[in-house]
């Protein structure tokens, strides 16, 4: 079994685990989550009377008077929260480049060319009385506008819909195209090269303008071809990676999520990491997708607080099992140490003090053990509902009673 493991998952996964860019979006993740979880709390203060009915009475006469004022810490982060992984991803990616490669580029550089680029592809375009405009249109649901697209932006509940959760896929490309345009010119020696007497920071300056100029102009060829078949780069991104998404929010996807993060952790390699880091922008979108009134199960912290308890593997029970029935001083020491960061899901002390990596008696439940928790959490909430559980194949979960979301949907082609 192990050798199976190493050579069919452990090997492919660690290759892409060490591309350059899978690294820079596993970064830009991680430095993202404060973000998230600030956006996050007042999103929870906000939808607190729908989960707690008693307390709609005292929201009514106090924290509702102010919704639109504490949610604007919500929309800035995780309503704009593409233009944070845009961000991340093109800082790191030009340090990676810049350290690892020796090219002489500005991570900031990288990062000021990405939002350049992000700002000209976002916009729509199309012919209006035969010449080039920005678009408006309004498109109206039975909720009320479901789209509105003002002087080229399309707007959402909490700003241009681009920059929220349904971008973060595009910021991705963005930030590959136009860090890796600035390198390659500097690299090339394509630059604007001043005399040595001018100041350092001034020369730098200038070494940006000639790949700026080619961010400028690819950007401008690209919304031209896509304005010709009459689609955007948004919206053509998101086929391939509607695709991704699909997978995530389906019962078998998750279970296959959660066996190779897990198969990868009993060859020793840090599972979580390569598998969940890329999955973080969907966790995010779904997130978004659930405050509107959804109910995708991949969403927000849900690995974190319904699977893994304790760590990879579930790992919290035999954490507790080690410290009270083990007859072996040496468990019990390594149980005691566990413990405590047992409940804040770290078990790194477990899996290899134990060990469970490369241990064939505890590879059956350390596998299934998550599954079988990302089951429960995903059928509970259906069956709860007195929905049929089938249903939840398709993610298709329209629960019986929930209370209306607090604003008007505004996704078309909900």
């Amino acid at each position: 079994m192990f050798d199976f493991l190493e050579k069919y998952i452990m090997g492919p996964m660690t290759k892409l685990s060490q591309f350059r860019m899978i690294r820079s979006i596993t970064q830009a993740g991680m430095t993202s989550i404060s973000f998230t979880i600030v956006g996050s709390m007042f999103l929870i203060l906000n939808v607190l009377p729908q989960a707690f009915p008693g307390l709609r009475g005292i929201w009514a006469v106090s924290f509702d008077q102010i919704t639109e004022l504490y949610m604007l810490a919500n929309h800035a982060t995780i309503g704009c929260i593409a233009v944070y992984f845009l961000i991340g991803t093109a800082f790191e990616y030009s340090r990676i480049l810049s350290e690892e490669d020796g090219i002489d580029i500005k991570p900031l550089n990288g990062v000021l060319m990405a939002i350049m680029a992000m700002f000209m592809l976002a916009p729509q375009v199309g012919f209006v009385d035969g010449v080039i405009s920005r678009i408006t249109s309004i498109v109206e649901g039975e909720t009320g506008w479901s789209s509105v697209v003002y002087n080229g932006w399309e707007l959402g509940g909490d700003g241009p819909a681009n920059f929220g959760a349904t971008g973060i896929f595009c910021a991705f490309i963005i930030a590959w195209f136009a860090v890796r345009v600035y390198a390659t010119c500097v690299d090339k020696k394509i630059v604007i090269k001043l005399p040595e007497v001018v100041p350092d920071g001034v020369a730098r300056s200038f070494t940006a303008l000639v790949p700026g100029f080619l961010v400028a102009i690819v950007c401008m060829l690209i919304q031209t071809v896509f304005m010709m078949f009459g689609t955007n780069f948004y919206d053509f991104i998101a086929i391939p990676f509607g695709f991704v998404v699909n997978i995530v929010g389906t019962y078998p996807g998750i279970l296959l999520i959660y066996f190779l993060i897990h198969a990868l952790w009993l060859v020793g390699i840090h599972g979580a990491t390569i598998v969940t880091s890329s999955l973080t922008a969907i966790a995010i979108a779904n997130l978004v997708v659930n405050a509107d009134g959804g109910a995708a199960v991949w969403a927000g912290e849900y690995n974190n607080a319904f699977v893994i308890i304790g760590g990879s593997g579930c790992t919290l029970g035999l954490s507790i099992l080690m410290v009270t029935m083990a007859k072996s001083e040496q468990l019990k020491a390594i149980g005691k140490a566990e413990i405590v960061p047992a409940f804040f899901n770290i078990n790194e002390p477990l899996l290899f003090g134990l060990p469970i990596v490369y241990n064939p008696a505890l590879a059956v439940p350390f596998v299934l053990a998550p599954m079988a928790a990302a089951t429960i959490s995903s059928y509970a909430p259906a069956h709860a509902a007195q929905h049929p559980p089938l249903l939840l194949l398709s993610m298709d979960l329209h629960v019986r009673g929930r209370p209306a979301p607090r604003r008007p949907v505004r996704r078309a082609g909900r």
